[in-house]
């Protein structure tokens, strides 16, 4: 029992360090391999443990799914320096701007176009905070609603694919599901792929994408004032049909290539990744938006995002071993297992768990530190391993948008002019919260919306 308590203040004391600003990695790795210590000095953790490290570290650099990592994230950055953002943005205002509401509109039908081609959430947090909330705010919108707006609709990449979220999960989900296959007796678990996850999260990010224009609607009908038409565009709409043109087809065939093949089952994850970064940089040297400088930069941050994934991977390793050594595994065996409510009652409490853990961490940190603790033990009540990973997937985007460290909150603030003040974006964010706990319920209540196209797909 000792051991089992030295678990949970593990977790709590890690969850203290990282809170204190320590670099990720090195704080999940540090503090477990201090109580690692501790444990074996009391005679609770066999250090011979730690030996089976290596293998696990050998199995993330040959992971095949994994390579998907680096190669999205290129082809966000890419695309990101292509200012694809921009033009989409320019022709959806002229589009939708004479609607009352229509610049919301717009920057939420952009937003979900750039999660489905990058899905770089601070690249597009920051685009359109620079680009569309001084045109807000000149027209006359509600600050809350504008900023609220803009971080919801930058955040559609954590769910939208193709999502680095849903590779990682994807990746985490399938040996957890093998894991819980193989306690309940079946030697020969159906896999759980990335792919799956990518046609689960279709229709789940669409209904996130309705629900928010519904409440853009709701407010631009019930508060005009807050979310009032443009009415100086009528020369700039002329050859409007062509602008469209020009902004969405090229993105969208991009999607199209990339998502397509997945789907299709033409290419992997990995391989299609690689058409999607051989895309992007054909569609920025079409944009004359790429040259040796540029290339360097974008390597320079894929090189930085994918080194912080894969250290905090490593990092959640030793922590995850030292974890289950100490039978802090036992206890959360044994705390949902006894939930009332049986296996909605545990869903529950895990789902409340990452919420509240989504105000003080990020979401790369909940997927490697509790994901691999509480998947198995939920996987073994019989949940469908791809509706439990889009579920996850969405509660995580929350985590992008709470206070006090969403960072989608802090991206728009650092680009913000000082007539918008902390508090308008707090409380700007504070409906598209709630609308993101309501798709959940929605989700949780019609699984069919996740499971009916991969099904359709893969039978």
């Amino acid at each position: 029992m000792t051991g089992e308590i030295l678990s949970l203040v593990m977790f709590a004391a890690t969850c203290g360090v990282l809170l204190l600003g320590f670099p990720v990695a090195f704080s999940l790795a540090g503090t477990a391999l201090a109580f690692a210590t501790i444990g074996w000095e009391m005679g609770e953790f066999d250090m011979r443990l730690l030996g089976g490290l290596p293998s696990r570290y050998f199995g993330v650099m040959v992971n095949e799914v994994l390579v998907a990592v680096p190669l999205f994230v290129f082809m966000g950055v890419m695309l990101e320096r292509s200012k694809i953002a921009e033009q989409l943005l320019e022709t959806m205002g002229l589009l939708f701007g004479t609607l009352r509401g229509g610049l919301a509109y717009s920057v939420t039908v952009v937003g979900m176009l750039l999660a489905a081609s990058t899905g770089i959430v601070g690249a597009t947090v920051v685009t359109m905070g620079l680009l569309s909330l001084p045109t807000m705010l000149k027209a006359g919108y509600d600050p809350k609603l504008a900023c609220g707006t803009i971080c919801a609709s930058g955040t559609l990449g954590q769910i939208i694919p193709p999502s680095i979220v849903l590779v990682i999960l994807g990746d985490i989900l399938q040996g957890a599901n093998t894991q819980a296959q193989l306690a309940l007796g079946n030697f020969a678990p159906e896999p759980v792929s990335v792919v799956d996850l990518f046609a689960g999260a279709m229709l789940p990010g669409l209904v996130l994408v309705g629900l928010y224009l519904a409440y853009e609607v709701a407010v631009a009908f019930f508060r005009p004032q807050a979310a009032p038409a443009l009415v100086e565009i009528g020369e700039e709409r002329e050859g409007l049909g062509r602008q469209v043109m020009v902004a969405l087809v090229p993105p969208g065939l991009l999607i199209l290539a990339v998502l397509g093949s997945i789907l299709a089952g033409i290419a992997t994850p990995t391989e299609s990744a690689a058409v999607g970064s051989v895309g992007a940089m054909l569609l920025a040297l079409m944009r004359r938006q790429l040259n040796l400088s540029i290339l360097r930069e974008v390597m320079r941050q894929t090189t930085m995002v994918s080194s912080m994934v894969f250290v905090i991977l490593l990092g959640a390793s030793v922590f995850s071993l030292t974890f289950r050594g100490l039978g802090g595994e036992k206890i959360v065996t044994d705390v949902l297992h006894n939930m009332p409510g049986g296996a909605f009652g545990a869903m529950f409490m895990v789902m409340a768990l990452m919420f509240v853990l989504g105000f003080f961490l990020d979401f790369i940190e909940i997927v490697f530190v509790v994901v691999p603790i509480v998947g198995p033990v939920l996987l073994m009540m019989d949940l469908d391993p791809v509706w439990l990973g889009v579920m996850i997937a969405i509660n995580l985007q929350t985590s992008f948008l709470t206070p006090p460290f969403g960072f989608a909150l802090f991206y728009l603030r650092g680009v913000a002019p000082r007539s918008v003040t902390t508090m308008d974006i707090y409380r700007g964010i504070v409906p598209f919260v709630v609308l993101q706990l309501a798709g959940l319920a929605v989700i949780a209540a019609f699984p069919d919306l996740v499971t009916w196209l991969p099904k359709l797909l893969f039978g």
